[in-house]
């Protein structure tokens, strides 16, 4: 089972996380390039299973794309490859925008 959490709820997490977590964003690459969370790794949702030896299936990951639903299917995909600790960025990179930095570009 994966959590979905909220922009917020997102925030407070790596404010207090002792190990960050991996912020996989699944987004294609032009989406990547108008705006991201600082931090994260690009691998589109397209290249997942062919790139999953460049993640770590022991380290907690935070899945991202635009509004929450691309990063959800990977989310099921990365569970069913025997990742455990997965977090779906619920509202994705636009809800972030919108809820923790506003100064980050929207599209």
């Amino acid at each position: 089972m994966f959590r979905n959490l909220t922009p917020q709820q997102l925030k407070s997490h790596l404010d207090n996380a002792g190990i960050p977590p991996i912020l996989l964003d699944v987004r294609e690459p032009w989406e990547y390039q108008v705006c991201r969370i600082e931090g994260s790794q690009h691998i589109p949702m397209g290249q997942i299973l062919m790139r999953l030896h460049e993640l770590d299936p022991q380290r907690e990951t935070v899945v991202i794309c635009h509004h929450g639903v691309r990063s959800l299917h990977v989310a099921k995909v990365l569970l069913s490859r025997g990742f455990e600790n997965i977090i779906n960025l619920a509202g994705g990179v636009d809800g972030w925008a919108k809820q923790v930095d506003p100064g980050l570009p929207t599209y």
